[in-house]
């Protein structure tokens, strides 16, 4: 629940910040110098790429815990089977022993969503964050193709 709330403020943050962008940018166009609308059109650019990005980046989440859900409800998600140093961090060999056995299993069932979601979760893990999110693209892909 927290990283919802976390989640929900920083984009509401990242909202306020593109309108004003976006203000300034219309601002600069209505002066109506040829160096002002230019300039304008360039700032206009920035929350243009800024909503693409947290639209884009709030699909995947939304995706990824609505799999979540339906992998929770057929009992399937992963345990949590990670040696724990005394510090709270995971353990790095324990977490690679469960990346193993996770890759081996979507080895073995490449078309099955269900196996990538597990082995996107001990990517995550193994903190190997950009395999991780490549790992539950793909999850949530083959997931919108099987019946």
């Amino acid at each position: 629940m927290r990283a919802k709330i976390s989640y929900a403020v920083t984009a509401a943050v990242l909202v306020v910040y593109f309108v004003l962008v976006g203000s300034r940018g219309v601002l600069l166009i209505q002066a109506g110098t040829p160096l002002t609308v230019a300039f304008g059109a360039a700032v206009l650019v920035l929350p243009v790429i800024g909503v693409w990005f947290l639209w884009k980046n709030t699909e995947f989440v939304r995706n990824a815990n609505r799999l979540a859900a339906e992998l929770d409800a057929q009992g399937g998600l992963p345990v949590d089977e990670l040696k724990r140093l005394p510090s709270g961090r995971v353990d790095r060999d324990s977490a690679d022993e469960v990346f193993a056995r996770r890759r081996a299993e979507t080895e073995d069932a490449p078309d099955d969503w269900r196996s990538w979601f597990r082995l996107a979760v001990a990517y995550h893990d193994a903190r190997d964050t950009p395999r991780a999110r490549k790992a539950m693209q793909r999850a949530i892909a083959l997931r919108r193709t099987a019946p």
